[in-house]
């Protein structure tokens, strides 16, 4: 029979785990993915948290993304999953992690999940601000991009191809002076902002300095309406 000394910890199982929405924006736009992740292992050991880490010879923390923010973008509702070997309150996560953020980096609300299973993201939002004057024409691009059949775009990498974002595209508005978009993610994939961007005719506006942002991720265990089947791809 097993010890009860033995903690949970010791037996590599994991107590708790926390969702962590956290804005991004400032310095850090600039940085990458995994530029942000030694980030938030910084953060993490400094806030002393218990987290549990991989294993191996380079331990790292268990902490999960479900969509990775492009370079660039401004996350503003951004999501980290963190896994713990203690039970430690979502509040105490919070404090603690709001106390160590360098600037960029805001903590808005970490709350305890289901620690079994991984979480997908199934819908992201983004926003682009347009220059005063040139929105004149900008509903009508949109409604003729949602009524569009198909919408092809090429794409160079990791290979050459092309691939219709038509089913990937949700909604599309024109609202307070800003383009929005509801992309729909599937586990193949998803439209990039700045695809949707050509389509309209308005790639221009990033060349002028114009910058996205992701408003909100919709996660798979939060509620959504039923959305649309995987687009084609045409490789060559």
């Amino acid at each position: 029979m097993l010890d009860r000394s033995v903690t949970i910890k010791h037996l590599g199982m994991v107590r708790a785990k926390v969702r962590i929405r956290f804005r991004k924006d400032g310095d850090l736009r600039q940085i990458g993915h995994h530029d942000l992740m030694r980030c938030f292992e910084r953060l993490l050991r400094r806030a002393a948290l218990p987290f549990h880490s991989t294993q191996g010879f380079n331990p790292k923390p268990r902490l999960l993304f479900p969509l990775p923010l492009p370079l660039g973008i401004v996350g503003c509702q951004e999501v980290a999953e963190l896994e713990l070997d203690s039970d430690i309150s979502a509040e105490e996560v919070h404090s603690r992690l709001a106390q160590q953020t360098p600037a960029g980096l805001e903590i808005l609300d970490v709350r305890r999940i289901d620690g079994a299973g991984t979480t997908h993201a199934r819908l992201a939002c983004y926003r682009i601000a347009m220059p005063l004057g040139q929105s004149d024409t900008v509903p009508q691009r949109l409604a003729a991009l949602m009524q569009a059949a198909s919408c092809w775009v090429e794409r160079q990498r990791p290979e050459r191809r092309r691939i219709d974002v038509r089913p990937y595209l949700k909604d599309l508005r024109f609202r307070d002076g800003a383009v929005e978009m509801d992309l729909v993610v599937t586990p193949t994939g998803t439209a990039r902002p700045e695809e949707v961007l050509g389509l309209l005719g308005l790639a221009d506006l990033l060349e002028q300095g114009a910058v996205f942002e992701r408003t909100h991720l919709v996660l798979d265990d939060e509620c959504i309406a039923a959305l649309p089947a995987a687009p084609a791809v045409s490789v060559g």
